[in-house]
């Protein structure tokens, strides 16, 4: 049964497609848990919430590269008695070199909050879902997690395809319960990426038509999980390049994939 006032749990919620979905979801009835690093940003984004909406939002500031924020966050969420109904893994972020020109502290991090937290808050708040009969989980993959991994930002194609297999996996297990969950792989997206991973300018040259907005992203991956859809690529663009790339020959795509990813990946620290 679908509460009257569902309560989503969204990380990474502070800019792009997190803060995205957290209006959108604010606008559909949803009371709020907004987590990230960034405090100022949350109280931001809350504070304009409120003024809009009638929902409650709470801010719960941490770093998910902390092993012990996920275990906390849904502590706080206990002591508050809170509920979730829908989580949102969105929280990410890309590391601009190569494999072996960063230190192992930077990628330890790195799959700290791309694969261990996502799946470590869907474990911990899953049996709630279950036992109410109704839950949503988006992870927040990427187009990427479909194609060869590129050069450089060695780890982000390989966290992404993770999430996706994850999802499908999740998907199956909880349907019956009445828990949809779904893989959203959006592809190049407008919002503060590139500008973290210092690839705004290569990415600056990349054709309009390439490109959809948080908004637009995040509107199709709401009805892609109330659908039940396991894994969805939002716009037919993206949707062209996953079929056809998984058409080619391995030995194909990995050098379109290398030749393609030259235009948009910084191998260089």
């Amino acid at each position: 049964m679908t509460p009257s006032r569902p309560l989503s749990l969204i990380t990474g919620a502070s800019s792009g497609i997190g803060a995205a979905f957290a209006r959108q979801l604010a606008a559909l009835g949803h009371d709020l848990v907004l987590t990230a690093r960034r405090a100022d940003r949350l109280e931001a984004l809350a504070t304009e919430l409120r003024g809009q909406h009638v929902g409650q939002v709470t801010v719960l500031p941490h770093d998910l590269a902390d092993p012990a924020t996920p275990r906390a966050l849904c502590d706080a969420l206990e002591q508050r008695e809170l509920q979730v109904d829908w989580l949102i893994n969105n929280a990410g972020y890309g590391v601009p070199g190569t494999f072996v020109a960063n230190d192992w502290a930077t990628h330890a991090d790195f799959l700290q909050v791309l694969l261990t937290a996502p799946t470590e808050l869907a474990w911990r708040l899953l049996p709630g879902m279950r036992q109410r009969g109704h839950g949503r989980i988006i992870n927040v993959a990427s187009l990427a997690g479909h194609v060869p991994g590129p050069a450089g930002h060695t780890l982000y194609a390989a966290s992404k395809a993770y999430l996706i297999k994850f999802s499908q996996s999740l998907a199956l297990e909880n349907r019956a319960a009445g828990v949809n969950v779904c893989a959203l792989c959006p592809g190049f997206t407008w919002s503060e990426f590139h500008d973290i991973t210092r690839t705004r300018d290569k990415m600056n040259k990349l054709p309009g038509f390439m490109w959809l907005s948080a908004e637009e992203v995040v509107h199709l991956g709401i009805a892609a999980v109330e659908r039940g859809d396991a894994v969805y690529v939002p716009g037919r663009v993206n949707r062209t390049i996953k079929a056809a790339i998984q058409l080619l020959p391995d030995r194909l795509a990995m050098w379109l994939s290398a030749r393609e990813s030259k235009r948009y990946r910084n191998t260089q620290i």
